[in-house]
């Protein structure tokens, strides 16, 4: 499936489209179904205001982040720090081109500081999802060596998602003989990540950046913000990423059971994977 493609079908699931077809069905059921329509339009209306709140935003990444990477507490060490692209800061005037984008600069600070504790090699994983002349793995290759004095070892420069970075640089690493890696990403992608990385083969070793935290809980944190909507939507994204890929591994273990006889297990088991995956939620939330 298409970067495009993927792209426009999960704006459908996630806010503020999702939220705004809701209120359109309202709308259009108005007159025959007065009382279905106020349903709808309060309902969109009320999760729009709460998924707005930076308080309640804030408070589902949360759910996502774990805890730091530290150096120094005699942790087994990997072999090579994998760091995924953040995406690119388009015709950035002030560079004379494009870049690296906000997000993929936090990341690339932090590879860099861990390099420099570790000493171990990186590799920079980002394709061209939008068609634009340098990868994301390039411009971070330049951004790294260039600004933060700090090599690149390897470059992989085809993958679109999350789980074509994993897939697309194992056999980079398995080549120079390493599976244990460390894999640099923001902390709210990172269990996504991990699920990917594993599942391509890799020992890893989580190292998170870019935290969501708060200097303090005020007002304004219930005030409604786009920037609160945001990472609503990103957590939201997460989620949805992350059951798609225990899906995508039940109908992969159900083909290989149908192989074998049992031929009823595809089904089931997706709805096991289902439910599993919404309770794991529900609790972590509450």
């Amino acid at each position: 499936m298409s970067w495009f493609i993927t792209n426009l079908a999960s704006a459908f699931l996630l806010p503020p489209l999702n939220l705004l077809i809701v209120a359109a069905i309202g709308l259009l059921l108005w007159r025959k179904h007065p009382c279905i329509a106020r349903g709808l339009l309060t309902v969109a209306i009320a999760l729009l205001w709460l998924l707005s709140t930076p308080y309640f935003a804030e408070t589902l990444l949360h759910n996502l982040e774990g805890e730091p990477y530290v150096t120094d507490t005699g942790k087994p060490l990997a072999d090579a720090i994998v760091v995924l692209g953040g995406g690119t800061y388009f015709h950035a005037p002030e560079y004379g081109g494009d870049t690296v984008s906000a997000a993929g600069l936090q990341r690339l600070r932090y590879a860099a500081k861990l390099q420099r504790e570790t000493g171990k090699p990186i590799l920079v994983t980002g394709g061209k999802p939008l068609g634009n002349a340098l990868s994301e793995a390039q411009q971070m290759k330049q951004v790294l060596e260039q600004e933060f004095k700090v090599p690149v070892q390897w470059v992989e420069s085809a993958s679109n998602n999350t789980v074509e970075n994993a897939r697309l640089s194992y056999p980079i690493l398995k080549a120079a003989g390493i599976k244990r890696i460390y894999l640099v990403t923001h902390a709210w992608h990172m269990p996504r990540a991990v699920q990917a990385f594993q599942s391509a083969g890799f020992q890893v070793i989580p190292a998170p950046t870019a935290y969501t935290t708060r200097y303090r809980i005020d007002l304004l944190a219930f005030v409604p913000s786009a920037n609160a909507l945001r990472d609503s939507r990103i957590f939201m994204h997460e989620m949805i990423g992350m059951l798609w890929y225990r899906l995508k591994g039940a109908s992969k273990n159900a083909d290989f059971a149908q192989m074998q006889g049992a031929e009823k297990i595809s089904q089931r088991g997706i709805w096991v994977i289902c439910k599993q995956e919404i309770f794991s939620v529900t609790q972590q939330l509450g």
